[in-house]
């Protein structure tokens, strides 16, 4: 997804933090290069693309470090009744998370993304027709001490700036590939998360073209080496404070609440992938061998599944969703995650066997169902999913 806003004057905030906003609708109808999809229905030369009511959050406040005296707000589009804009990603996972409330668990949720640097500006990638590129650094070196040390000006400044911006990183490395980075992002509840990670997306590359340098969160850049994650760790907690998801004396310490999330993730996942991999560039990603998932899958500390469990303490015990890639829009992966796994809880589903060892070698076995190779076939199955639209509606299923 593209973060879209503008600047507004002190007056205008104040009548908007009071009375809400307006803001083109075309922004549900363009692509991330703005051009407009094929027979939207929310918005479009029929509608004369008309204002959407938004409004302010004033929980998402932040400063921006290098511009003194301006303020920075996410705003959701609602309508004066506060129902939900039905095209709004982070409506959408607002609702989702209102019905893990409803049903008693608090989410908490850490995004980590790769993202590939270049030494290239937006004039020069467009000069050299996005081929050859000048990576940020040279070669293969994954946890590099000396990378990190050689250029640790620029990485102090990611660092200082997530946490002046409340975004703190947990970690920033190398990753294997030129000019690849890899950061953790601090956890926090559900919607907080997402919003970080929407930020971080946008705020890393405002940071590297200050310097001259480029960005991209492109799921497969290069078919030469991995892709770039997205990866979402994620738990359920009940409202006492304790964890939904371990157990003192269940099988590796997961409880059946756990088991059904994980089940219910699993079993959706299929039809739910748009939602995870939205561009046609994610589905170059899934390959054999190049650490990122293939099948619908899980496996105990195991990163060639679907998704990993991680074992550990009650405040640690979680699961990695690895299929989703650093292209994703943050809100729909959470959602589609969530909402997911709420649907196996509440239908009990069963949990299938874990992957034991290379799930690259188990393709046909039971414990590997398979998902789309591509976003055309992935979008048919989701369009024509009947539990996509009982989790999402309709309206949502036939926009997206």
């Amino acid at each position: 997804g593209v973060m879209r806003g503008k600047y507004i004057n002190i007056k205008k905030f104040e009548s908007a933090l009071e009375k809400g906003f307006g803001f083109c609708d075309v922004v549900f109808g363009w692509d991330t290069a703005d051009e407009l999809y094929d027979q939207p229905t929310v918005t479009g030369w029929h509608t004369g693309f008309p204002d959407a009511p938004a409004k302010i959050d004033v929980g998402t406040f932040r400063k921006i470090p290098w511009e003194p005296g301006t303020a920075l707000f996410i705003a959701d589009f609602e309508y004066p009744d506060g129902s939900p804009y039905p095209a709004c990603p982070r409506q959408l996972c607002k609702t989702v998370l209102h019905k893990a409330d409803a049903m008693g668990y608090k989410v908490k949720s850490a995004f980590e993304y790769e993202f590939f640097l270049f030494d290239e500006t937006p004039h020069t990638v467009r000069e050299k027709k996005y081929e050859n590129l000048a990576p940020f650094t040279p070669g293969m070196f994954g946890y590099s001490i000396l990378r990190s040390s050689v250029h640790s000006e620029l990485y102090h400044d990611l660092i200082d700036t997530c946490r002046e911006m409340d975004m703190e990183l947990e970690g920033v490395h190398t990753e294997t590939g030129p000019g690849v980075l890899e950061v953790c992002i601090s956890v926090d509840n559900g919607l907080a998360a997402a919003d970080k990670a929407a930020l971080f997306k946008t705020f890393a590359k405002v940071l590297v073209q200050r310097r001259e340098l480029m960005a991209t969160f492109m799921a497969k850049w290069s078919p030469d080496y991995p892709g770039q994650s997205g990866h979402l760790h994620q738990s359920l907690w009940y409202k006492d404070g304790s964890s939904a998801f371990y157990h003192d004396t269940k099988a590796l310490h997961m409880s059946d609440t756990f088991r059904h999330y994980l089940a219910g993730q699993l079993r959706l996942l299929p039809e739910v992938l748009p939602m995870i991999a939205p561009t046609v560039n994610s589905y170059t990603r899934m390959i054999k061998g190049f650490w990122a998932p293939t099948h619908s899958n899980w496996g105990l500390d195991n990163r060639t599944c679907a998704i990993r469990v991680i074992p550990g303490s009650p405040k640690s015990h979680r699961l990695e969703y690895r299929i989703a890639a650093a292209d994703g829009n943050p809100y729909l992966a959470l959602a589609a995650s969530i909402a997911c796994g709420l649907y196996g809880i509440e239908h009990k589903l069963e949990l299938p066997p874990g992957v034991v060892g290379n799930a690259y070698d188990l393709e046909t076995s039971p414990e590997n169902a398979n998902l789309p190779e591509t976003l055309e076939s992935s979008t048919a199955a989701f369009h024509q999913s009947s539990v996509m639209r009982e989790l999402f509606g309709a309206g949502w299923v036939d926009h997206f």
